[in-house]
């Protein structure tokens, strides 16, 4: 282990330090990051709308509306968030003005992502004539879009105010005029470049990455151990780029899942036994014996960072842990962050590669059943791995195995993470301390 930290130190760490350290990289992570506090808060209402005991549930259907609104308009809307974050955070590496920089970079993600609806007549009771925007579009699942409308609109800002193509005012302005003024040419340009390539040209950043996927769907489908490790592999890959692994996977391979389970709970209420249903993987099969906590099997990383000598990261893992334990992972995957950082985005996903291969392994001598039991993604794992193979209590103990596994594979990566971390906030601390000694 302490070879794997030194080569991991030696090796990978000036790497990923050239990596992590560009300038556009360093703005999505940061402005990624910036929406932490409202994935943390948004992520305990996901547990209220999902709980899975049914008594406690029946009691806050009733709300279940009131209740979503602090979700839809935290999580359901985080990439609208990043937008800016992003956009803010590179504008002031090239200082720029990050107000009018962050303004630009939304007005291209809606015009990139939303078409607004038009309803020509009232329905009573239900909605009123006017145009409305799906705030669906504007979740997790349009990230993509979000970050290469932030870094465009920037950089297009950038160039025509380094060549001059702004409007100049006399000396005196007020800086937050001239600002306004000086954004008037770059936010045209935007309007008319993103407008052209979505509403004009048709062609839409989501759909385009999902046509990309459609080819797979053979792979992804069926007991392929194969492509059960494909699916996996590329939902943690589209995570490290800051995209909603399972939003972009979800119109391939979300079908043949309802499906799959589907026949296995139609097998198993006929009378097949559940070591002989006819479908391994299932959704609920990676989502309870690999997301243990989320893609990329992330509650190992929140217990290890729990325990971190890092101040940071000990805060981050117990704010994580409730949330993680429903498996919800936003708050550690932005939070480390692990999005585009190359250290922990490693065993994020060699971790459920493993798991994956360790509990199709046990499923395929028939040690444990396959899955006949669909459960809200937000029980916790060991209970429901138990509860969806006809309680089988070794699928309980597998997921417990599989935690462990994790963690393991995360920990030198965690260790050499946490060094940086470190040294990094005694830098901070360290800088602090001469700022008010000069004082």
């Amino acid at each position: 282990m302490k070879k794997l930290i030194n080569f991991l130190e030696e090796k990978v760490a000036p790497i990923a330090g050239k990596i992590s350290g560009q300038r556009h990289m360093m703005a999505v992570r940061k402005g990624l990051v910036a929406t932490m506090p409202l994935i943390i808060v948004g992520s305990f209402f996901t547990i209220f709308n999902n709980f899975p005991i049914d008594s406690i549930k029946a009691l806050i259907d009733p709300y279940m509306d009131i209740l979503d609104i602090p979700f839809r308009f935290t999580v359901g809307v985080m990439a609208l968030y990043a937008t800016y974050g992003i956009a803010a955070t590179l504008a002031e590496s090239y200082k720029l003005d990050t107000l009018s920089s962050g303004m630009m970079a939304v007005l291209a993600f809606l015009i990139t992502t939303i078409k607004p609806i038009r309803v020509l007549e009232d329905v009573d009771g239900v909605i009123t004539a006017g145009r409305y925007l799906n705030i669906g579009s504007l979740s997790a699942s349009s990230l993509f879009g979000a970050i290469v409308t932030a870094l465009i609109s920037v950089e297009i800002y950038r160039f025509m105010k380094e060549r001059n193509f702004t409007i100049k005012l006399p000396a005196g302005v007020p800086p937050e005029v001239l600002n306004s003024f000086i954004a008037l040419i770059p936010t045209l340009v935007v309007i008319l470049l993103f407008w052209t390539i979505r509403h004009i040209l048709g062609f839409d950043l989501n759909a385009f990455l999902s046509s990309l996927l459609m080819p797979l769907k053979n792979i992804l489908a069926g007991n392929s151990l194969a492509g059960g490790l494909l699916t996996v592999f590329l939902i943690c890959f589209f995570w490290l780029l800051g995209i909603h692994g399972p939003a972009i996977m979800a119109p391939v391979i979300r079908p043949f899942w309802d499906i799959s389970i589907a026949e296995n709970m139609d097998a198993f209420t006929a009378g097949v036994a559940a070591t002989e249903l006819p479908n391994i993987f299932t959704e609920q099969f990676i989502q309870w014996f690999v997301w243990i906590g989320g893609a990329g099997t992330t509650l190992a990383l929140v217990v290890l960072f729990m325990f971190s000598k890092s101040n940071y990261y000990k805060s981050l893992g117990k704010l994580s842990f409730l949330p993680g334990l429903f498996n919800i992972n936003e708050p550690i995957i932005f939070g480390a962050p692990i999005v585009m950082n190359p250290i922990l985005g490693i065993p994020f996903v060699i971790a459920p590669l493993v798991t994956t291969i360790l509990a199709y392994a046990v499923t395929i001598t028939d040690i444990i059943p396959r899955m006949m039991m669909k459960l809200p993604f937000t029980m916790i794992s060991p209970i429901a791995a138990w509860m969806s193979t006809e309680w089988n209590v070794f699928a309980g103990i597998l997921v417990i195995i599989n935690f462990f596994i994790a963690m393991i594979i995360y920990y030198p990566f965690f260790k050499l993470a946490e060094k940086q971390q470190v040294q990094k906030e005694e830098e901070e601390l360290a800088a602090e301390a001469a700022r008010e000694a000069s004082k």
